[in-house]
């Protein structure tokens, strides 16, 4: 199950990156407070999907490494 051409996403980070896109809608356009907190939560929403995507690269190239590794010996 695929939710367009995010290539290298798993199923669940796909599904944290929509629910954080759909949680910021709402907060900007639904929620009454400051326009402070509404910029705080977009930031904290962007920092989440910036690091899960991090995580997922560099545990692909420690795979990647190891398995270079591994062939070589």
């Amino acid at each position: 199950m695929s939710f367009g051409n995010l290539k290298g996403f798993s199923v669940i980070q796909e599904f944290l990156i929509l629910v954080l896109m759909l949680v910021n809608i709402v907060v900007l356009i639904y929620v009454d407070m400051d326009f402070i907190y509404k910029v705080g939560i977009v930031v904290f929403s962007v920092l989440i999907i910036f690091l899960s995507s991090l995580a997922t690269s560099i545990l692909k190239l420690q795979k990647d490494l190891r398995e270079r590794q591994l062939k070589q010996a």
